[in-house]
């Protein structure tokens, strides 16, 4: 029997609490440890069969752990994290932030180089599945245009804005794609669509008491950079309706591209993902990467890794044999 990948998951919120149950579904890959900012003792109590570790003793773990899943935010910590627990260990992470993603992967991929190990940067569904998707649809119909929508789903950047709004206690803002346009682009329409024309956005809000709820409405309707470009829909409910109806983290999406071979055929590829949990999807894809980096960092291969340079057959528990027996 092959021995486990031995896996570590590096912050413990939404991510890494779906990367614990993901690595569970694997039976390929072992947990050894979980490392965080807050107190291990407090993270132990309400846990068990998992040992909890101060991120400060990470470098202690080298050579007990073949892969770090790295589970932060994009903003501040991926950007300090996986440069410095690069250089010591494989890792695989999900930042997001696609204009900075060249930095990130030039500045990952020399901490990986210098350390001898593989990281795969920037994996989920987007980035990630649906990169992939957008490179393949794009290769294989270069005349056409390519069309990415979001949602439904819980947007949670958007939804930590407006509960930064003065008179608000709760509320979640959803992203929903335009139905009536991706029908059209179904149809082979390929038109040009602005911001405003692709998504809408609905905010559901609990205001304080005696909160002036139409001026909470024209603040969000009108906050830069995060609804004013958008349609944006602002609906009061109550808390106990937030907690009931809103507690959930669905999201998804479509990558289409439409596009024309040979004298004019239409041809459309679509790509598509409804998640009811979003955090544990990206966990689960997170873990099959950090199989992938394993193996590749086994083939003396370092530096840093996207999508796009990665073979499906990887990602898969199964060997190559198997692969072309059961799923070619």
């Amino acid at each position: 029997m092959k021995q486990k990948i031995q896996a570590a998951i590096v912050g413990y919120g939404n991510l890494g609490k779906g990367v614990r149950k993901a690595i569970n579904q694997s039976e390929d890959i072992e947990l050894v440890a979980i490392f965080t900012r807050r107190e291990p003792g407090q993270l132990e109590a309400g846990e068990t069969g998992v040992k909890f570790e101060h991120i400060s003793a990470v470098e202690q773990y080298k050579g007990k752990v073949d892969v770090m899943i790295l589970c932060g935010g994009s903003a501040t910590d991926l950007p300090e994290q996986t440069p410095a627990i690069a250089r010591m260990f494989n890792t695989v992470d999900s930042f997001d932030t696609h204009a900075k993603i060249p930095e990130f992967f030039a500045t990952v991929d020399a901490a990986a180089k210098q350390g001898g190990t593989l990281s795969v940067i920037s994996t989920g569904w987007d980035p990630g599945l649906f990169s992939m998707n957008r490179l393949l649809a794009e290769a294989i119909l270069p005349q056409g245009k390519e069309y990415t929508f979001w949602g439904k789903g819980v947007s949670q950047g958007h939804s930590d804005a407006i509960r930064r709004v003065e008179g608000i206690k709760g509320g979640v803002q959803y992203t929903v794609p335009v139905q009536e346009v991706i029908e059209a682009i179904r149809a082979g329409e390929t038109p040009e669509l602005t911001t405003r024309e692709k998504h809408l956005r609905e905010c559901f809000v609990v205001a304080e008491a005696g909160a002036d709820q139409e001026r909470i409405r024209e603040e969000i309707v009108n906050m830069p950079n995060y609804f004013a470009d958008y349609d944006t829909t602002v609906t009061f409910i109550t808390e106990e309706e937030l907690a009931a109806q809103h507690s959930g983290i669905p999201h998804g999406g479509f990558v289409i591209r439409s596009g024309v071979t040979g004298e004019g055929t239409k041809q459309i590829v679509e790509f598509g993902l409804k998640l009811e949990s979003n955090p544990e999807f990206t966990a689960s894809v997170l873990v099959a990467y950090a199989r992938a980096a394993q193996r590749m960092s086994q083939e003396g291969q370092s530096g840093a890794r996207t999508v796009f340079d990665i073979p499906l057959g990887m990602l898969s528990p199964k060997s190559p044999e198997e692969l072309r027996r059961n799923l070619l």
